[in-house]
């Protein structure tokens, strides 16, 4: 198994822990501290379930003493496909106390994704829902295992079948680890955006992830009494500690674990628990918006309303406080690190305009040109940073870490941004190929090469194109091989591909030829910038 290490310079960690950044905390040590403060709190609530923080820690190191006796020693990786029900908190803190490592993916996710996490993080189980949204994990869990048969061992909640049933484990404090993970070990492992095909894997220890949701808690005003709604889905970077459950967690508040974002699920849990504070994508946010205007659920309780994975429009940012009586919290952030938020106290101004300043003093912000040298103050340009929650590689993929990190450290985002005179981040678009779609980062190469992959596609390029509700939508140009499938048949082909369905192109438009060079070379990055701008000429004229 490859071995799993975060590497950080001596003189940096040695810093960080100087500056009190990293204090030398652990997840397992988190749950166990707020247990022995308040074992009597509500700590979550969700599927008509509601547990104390006594309860969650006593079924979270049930769940380690399960997971230790199917043999899974210190290390191993788990991943962990769940919606959000409260188990999915008692499944990777019991992974944490067991010193297991999760590794996060999205209820979306179908086969290509999970066989790639499967194998690129080496798991050794796989833990799923029995169903969810009408479809049926075990089913994907028997595909994974035929294609991985390394994959030892499935543990389903609910209905297991012929796997191993959650529900079955049992409690055996002599079988748990005496000592904690060091806390400079990796504690998890998420998922990238995914820039160039299939999502990378971002390793995360106790100390760097931790610092980050303790700030984020502190600049969101999260307080033991606060509640806060888990309404994206759980293994998100963004819901886990922007400030998330987890920073939620922290503060010994209470989380709400809602089945679906829709407003139609969330605005009755927000009456019933008095939720306080939640986060959304943007296109959500306009949807609640729009379905707070009916007035049929108290919304009172809301304080404080994160909006984050995809850059949030002014016009849009300015009617929160009005349509949904709540102070609106704008959040830029990624997986692999630096988070910026606007505070609660900015000017109106900073709040709808802004996409928020970084976190840490000691958070680095570079915005350079295309070779690299520094734009001038308040000029657009590619945005780098490093810092002591900003990972300074990926797991296992020595190619994509040339390409995604400087020499000393700094992690290109791929995020094109402009500095306010007030230090306040503008997002301006994304400088690689990625499609950001309702929030998920989506890779026009791995739609490319599903497209292509169809036997009447003779070449395809995907791009991304301006969207009122999601952001971006995706566009696929297609040259067909012959005659031309229709655009719907084509969708309804790349869904049979057990892909995550954002990943489906929204619009395909066939063309015959794609513009090349004299010499028949062509720039795929060009390609997709050209096609890109014609969608928004013709959009211009429409």
């Amino acid at each position: 198994m490859i071995p799993l290490q975060q590497i950080w310079p001596d003189d940096m960690a040695a810093r960080y822990r100087a500056k009190g950044y990293w204090r030398g905390e652990t997840f397992s040590q988190l749950l166990r501290s707020r247990a022995e403060a308040q074992a009597d709190a509500v700590a979550v609530v969700g599927m008509e379930q509601c547990w104390t923080y006594g309860e969650l820690l006593e079924k979270a190191e049930t769940v380690a003493a399960g997971f230790l006796a199917l043999g899974l020693k210190p290390g191993d990786r788990v991943v962990v496909q769940l919606p959000n029900l409260p188990e999915f908190l008692s499944v990777i803190f019991g992974l944490f106390r067991a010193k297991l490592i999760p590794v996060y993916a999205l209820p979306a996710h179908r086969s290509t994704e999970v066989v790639h996490f499967v194998t690129r993080a080496e798991a050794s189980a796989y833990v799923v829902a029995d169903r969810h949204e009408g479809f049926d994990y075990r089913a994907l869990a028997r595909a994974v295992q035929a294609e991985v048969p390394e994959l030892r061992h499935v543990i389903v909640v609910g209905e297991a079948e012929e796997f191993a049933p959650l529900d079955a484990f049992r409690a055996d404090p002599a079988s748990l680890p005496t000592q904690d993970a060091d806390p400079s070990d990796v504690a998890f492992l998420q998922i990238s955006g995914g820039s160039t095909g299939l999502s990378k894997l971002i390793p995360r220890t106790h100390d760097d992830y931790l610092y980050s949701v303790r700030e984020s808690a502190d600049i969101s005003g999260l307080e033991p009494e606060s509640v806060y709604l888990t309404a994206l889905p759980a293994a998100h970077n963004f819901p886990m500690s922007s400030p998330g459950y987890l920073g939620a967690l922290y503060v010994g508040a209470t989380v709400v674990m809602a089945p679906s974002p829709s407003p139609d699920v969330c605005f009755p849990l927000i009456a019933r628990e008095g939720v306080t504070i939640t986060g959304l994508v943007p296109p959500l946010a306009l949807l609640w918006m729009q379905a707070a205007a009916k007035k049929t659920h108290d919304l009172s309780s809301l304080q404080v309303l994160l909006v984050g994975g995809a850059k949030f429009l002014p016009e849009a940012a300015r009617r929160v406080r009005t349509e949904l009586g709540c102070t609106l919290q704008q959040v830029f952030g990624m997986a692999e690190g630096l988070v910026n938020y606007t505070r609660l106290d900015d000017p109106e101004t900073l709040i709808v305009e802004t996409q928020g300043r970084p976190i840490s003093p000691d958070d680095e912000i570079l915005i350079v040109d295309d070779a690299g040298a520094p734009v001038a103050e308040g000029e657009p340009g590619d945005l780098l940073t490093r810092g002591p929650y900003t990972i300074r590689a990926y797991h296992n993929e020595p190619a994509a870490n040339a390409r995604s990190f400087t020499e000393d450290g700094f992690y290109r985002t791929g995020d094109v941004v402009r500095r306010t005179p007030e230090g306040y981040l503008v997002v301006m678009g994304r400088a690689t190929d990625h499609i950001n779609r309702a929030g998920e980062k989506i890779s026009a190469e791995e739609v490319e090469d599903h497209l292509l992959a169809h036997p009447s596609v003779f070449d395809a390029a995907v791009v991304s194109a301006p969207d009122d509700y999601l952001g971006e939508r995706i566009c696929a140009f297609v040259i067909p091989n012959g005659a031309a499938p229709r655009g719907v048949e084509l969708k309804a082909w790349m869904r049979k591909r057990d892909i995550a369905d954002f990943k489906v192109p929204d619009q395909i438009v066939f063309v015959d030829d794609f513009a090349v060079t004299a010499v028949g070379k062509v720039s795929r990055r060009e390609l997709r910038a050209a096609l890109r701008q014609r969608i928004l000429e013709n959009e211009g004229k429409a």
